[in-house]
């Protein structure tokens, strides 16, 4: 077609210019400069849309191309053919509302408050007062800041009040958000009638009630005050919880379950229309695939794997109708699509029927875990024609907090920001780069520090160091099926002294911990991780640093063991803090020597060392 319009020209440059043409070379630049005008101002002067996908409790094992091939994930593996599949992507934490907040943050859910001190680690209900911060930014704050028109769709989970009913301090349009439709809470089974109750597990959970039903019901008039002030407002749980809000209104109260993925998909596709000619940002929180699984007509019985396979399936089509929106529209060589999830797949959860999901792969683990892989390594695919290289796998470690950074630096954003944990990932994501610039990675249950992740420079090795793993119950169940979650302190954990180290490298599954007899770096790894979580506490306010319920025994086992490799006539049942202390314990490493200073704090009551 070039080639013709060429000819064109050259004939009727000579045909209808026989006296005197103006100088061809003058024709021709003229005609480039007006041809190239158009493409420089749509194109190239134009900032990209962000389209992030981001889905609920599911496994990094039920998606085709991370490779289950019973499940079929079409629409997700294309994206993953078309642009580049992260195999090594983590969530900052294992349960919805720290993960969410670091996801939108690009920290960890401590820096924002966001971590929990109790058993409960997530917001529960939607009358309480707790939520993102106010005064937090959010790559959607930014962005709006920089022209973008903003808009969520689908699950927030990161609060709505602070003080009073009304107020909104936490809500989505706080955050940067210029549209916002879906649940401001999170699907839950008490939200459809006869998928039982998740209440009277977060009343176990939280300690609130330790007695059962039947001898609850023998009491007298205790029991009927205790009935009433408990079990009446749990009553009415779905007409407060489960809600349908558009912006600051509530628009269903309680909501239609049946019919809700098909009108968050139509709100995806109508944001995406409505903002076609302008650069836009849209995050798609799927409810899928949590607790209560959909009976969607057309999807039920799909699968071979029950209702939680058809969920999945019918959350691939819709994956697939939002790419399909933004091809018909011809915005796909300008927009970034990303598809992720929130954390792992919760293995202990199961509906009214029994039907379970979420599976995980070849990862310990799942939902709630701590630092065990099945928990927070998920799937990671950006796809972006013409940008991205298709095909491209990166097996180095990223972050869901490395989105912040990356959509401050694809939107041009140069101002100064606050401390990020993430990095910006284009360079990593084009091939310019093929070392992530996570050396360290750190894992968190609630606000406890449960395990770091580091991959030495100039080495394919990736270990990671557990300071505690959950008890699982029944034990050896792979899960916490007793209190549905894993909880993170006191008995429900073990301390580990030393503590487990693994190469994820070699041993993904974690089943095969190294020892110092198995490992030449096993006092280096120790060593550095140290040095690493000193390097990180150093960068947290002193309220959170310094607080031993914070801080817990982390460190310190890391310290302990060190101690006991370095100075081995010491009898390790008897070595303590102030041994330590006493003796200043000094490490070589390299040219120059280290001293860690150790912190006088007591065992709390309830933790327990496995040596």
């Amino acid at each position: 077609m070039q080639c013709r319009f060429y000819n064109l020209f050259f004939y009727y440059y000579f045909v209808f210019f026989p006296i005197r043409p103006l100088p061809l070379a003058t024709l021709l630049l003229s005609l480039l400069l007006t041809a190239g005008s158009d493409v420089t101002g749509t194109e190239v002067d134009r900032k990209p849309n962000f389209i992030l996908m981001i889905v609920d409790d599911m496994g990094i094992g039920d998606v085709g191309c991370y490779g289950n091939d019973t499940i079929r994930t079409p629409n997700i593996d294309r994206l993953a053919s078309e642009g580049v599949k992260l195999n090594q992507h983590i969530a900052a934490a294992p349960l919805c509302t720290p993960s969410r907040a670091a996801f939108l943050t690009g920290r960890y859910a401590l820096r924002s408050g966001m971590g929990s001190t109790g058993r409960v680690q997530v917001l529960l209900f939607l009358g309480g007062s707790g939520g993102l911060p106010p005064n937090e930014t959010t790559f959607a704050k930014r962005l709006q800041q920089q022209g973008y028109t903003t808009g969520l769709v689908g699950k927030w989970h990161l609060g709505v009040n602070c003080e009073r009913r009304g107020d909104h301090c936490h809500h989505p349009n706080q955050h940067g958000f210029s549209y916002f439709y879906g649940m401001p809470f999170t699907l839950f089974n008490d939200c459809v009638s006869g998928e039982g109750t998740d209440v009277l597990v977060c009343v176990h959970v939280c300690g609130l009630l330790e007695i059962s039903l039947r001898h609850l019901a023998a009491l007298t008039c205790l029991s009927v005050l205790a009935i009433t002030v408990w079990y009446v407002p749990f009553v009415l749980l779905p007409t407060w919880n489960c809600i349908i809000m558009r912006n600051q209104e509530v628009v269903e109260q309680p909501m239609t379950v049946e019919t809700l993925p098909q009108r968050l998909l139509g709100e995806a596709q109508n944001f995406i229309k409505r903002n076609a000619d302008r650069p836009f940002l849209l995050i798609f929180s799927l409810l899928h695939v949590h607790v209560p699984l959909f009976e969607t007509p057309g999807f039920a019985g799909r699968s071979r794997h029950g209702r939680y396979g058809d969920n999945m399936e019918e959350m691939d089509w819709i994956i697939g109708k939002v790419t399909e929106t933004v091809d018909s529209l011809g915005l796909a060589n300008n927009t970034l699509m990303y598809f992720t999830s929130d954390h792992g797949g919760h293995i202990e959860d199961a509906d009214a029927r029994g039907q379970k999901g979420g599976w995980n792969g070849i990862y310990k683990g799942g939902k709630a875990m701590g630092g065990w892989e099945g928990g927070i390594r998920v799937p990671g695919i950006f796809r972006w024609p013409g940008r991205l290289p298709a095909g491209r796998v990166v097996d180095e470690p990223t972050s869901l907090m490395d989105l912040y950074p990356t959509l401050k630096y694809l939107a041009q954003d140069t101002q100064p920001d606050r401390l990020l944990d993430g990095y910006n990932l284009m360079p990593l994501l084009e091939g310019a780069a093929e070392r992530s610039e996570h050396e360290f990675m750190l894992h968190y249950c609630g606000i406890y520090l449960n395990a770091v992740r580091w991959h030495p420079p100039g080495s394919d090795s990736i270990f990671k160091v557990h300071f505690f793993t959950p008890n699982f119950t029944p034990p050896g169940a792979g899960g916490c099926y007793e209190t549905k979650v894993c909880l993170c302190h006191g008995d429900y954990v073990t301390h580990h002294n030393p503590p487990l180290v693994y190469d994820l490298f070699h041993d993904p599954s974690e089943s095969r911990p190294l020892t110092r007899d198995t490992e030449p770096r096993f006092a280096e790894i120790l060593e550095q991780t140290a040095k690493a979580v000193e390097r990180h506490r150093s960068t947290l306010p002193q309220n959170q640093a310094g607080d031993s319920h914070t801080a817990s025994v982390d460190l310190l086992c890391v310290q302990h063991s060190m101690y006991v490799m370095y100075y081995p006539s010491h009898d390790p049942s008897h070595v303590t803090t102030k041994t330590m202390q006493e003796d200043r314990l000094h490490m070589h490493s390299g040219d120059s020597h280290h001293t860690i200073h150790t912190h006088s704090r007591k065992d709390k009551k309830g933790v327990r060392y496995r040596k």
